[in-house]
């Protein structure tokens, strides 16, 4: 649940941003990308702790950079998100139009995704701290599509009734996390799609699957809400093309319910393909990945006590069809070394 914060803080918190996003509005977004680069650069040199942090995800990640090429993609993946979050965060409500959006986004590979929208039958979208996560959602409200998108609230009020505003300015409906479930229950049985962003850590009671090689605790409801209804899941990328604000839209995976209904265990494998179609996107542009965030925080429970991986998570990891030796090696690896 949202922490509760002071009134004095909360305006104290606001008005600053309000008056920066009136600055940036009032600039061509060219200038705001060029400037928030440097401030990305800025918080890469000054922030010692978040950039250690980015720098063990990124070489746990990719155990064979250099640190040259560590260092130097923790520093690009901070610009992005300045830009991201600054730059594109205030001036896409006034980009993103019924009548302009096409100038700035790209849709490829769609075709059954848009099938499955004419004729007004839901979808599960999933994307991860990639790109721009928001794009999808916003861009197909612009369009007139009923989609609905679980979010956390912000601990200011005034800033997340503001956010909120812009965010649900066409149509998005935004589902706060806590108790938000039912409510998506509900708008999937009235034929609206919904959207998670789907590589946060899901804490002890989530699956453990693979993500870049290691176990990342995951979350369990996407899928469940997938087999309830059997409807797809569409795993989307939105990626930001040349450095510019200019995106294609993509499908990574678009996981039918006839492929999970022929699995062994359905749940394990929705979960483990959607997270490792999250691993694809990041792959094909890590720049513009969020490798701040703690998406490994959460330890199997074996792995805290010191013990082998258990037989039956070893047979969920086989029976993934795209498992291999040398991954699952990897994976009962990754678990020795956590143990000692």
């Amino acid at each position: 649940m949202a922490r509760q914060q002071s009134t004095f803080t909360q305006w104290s918190h606001y008005l600053p941003l309000r008056a920066v996003a009136s600055v940036v509005g009032c600039c061509p977004m060219a200038l705001n990308m060029q400037s928030c680069k440097y401030f990305g650069d800025m918080f890469y040199a000054l922030h010692t702790k978040r950039r250690k942090r980015a720098v063990d995800n990124i070489q746990a990640s990719f155990p064979h950079w250099s640190d040259e090429q560590v260092a130097s993609l923790a520093k690009r993946s901070m610009e992005h998100m300045f830009q991201l979050f600054v730059a594109e965060g205030v001036q896409m409500p006034s980009l993103i139009t019924p009548t302009t959006y096409h100038k700035y986004v790209t849709f490829t590979g769609i075709e059954k995704i848009a099938e499955r929208l004419v004729k007004k039958q839901p979808t599960i979208f999933i994307t991860g701290h990639c790109g721009n996560w928001e794009l999808l959602g916003y861009t197909l409200s612009v369009l007139g599509y009923p989609i609905a998108a679980l979010a956390r609230p912000l601990d200011n009020r005034l800033l997340n009734d503001w956010i909120l505003g812009i965010r649900e300015k066409y149509g998005l409906q935004i589902i706060t996390k806590w108790g938000g479930v039912p409510i998506l229950q509900e708008l999937i049985a009235n034929n609206t799609s919904v959207g998670f962003i789907a590589d946060q850590n899901a804490g002890q009671r989530g699956l453990f699957v693979p993500f870049f090689g290691r176990l990342a605790s995951t979350y369990k409801s996407i899928g469940i809400l997938a087999m309830r209804y059997d409807i797809p899941i569409a795993a989307v990328h939105a990626k930001r093309i040349d450095g510019k604000f200019n995106y294609e839209i993509s499908v990574t995976d678009f996981i039918e319910p006839s492929e999970w209904k022929e699995q062994d265990d359905p749940l394990y494998y929705i979960t483990a393909r959607y997270s490792r179609a999250i691993e694809q996107m990041v792959r094909n542009a890590p720049e513009q990945y969020l490798w701040l965030h703690r998406r490994w925080k959460s330890r199997p429970k074996y792995e805290l006590e010191g013990k082998p991986m258990p037989k039956k998570l070893i047979r969920q990891l086989e029976s993934l069809p795209w498992m291999t030796e040398s991954a699952l090696s990897m994976l009962t690896d990754a678990t020795i070394q956590s143990a000692l």
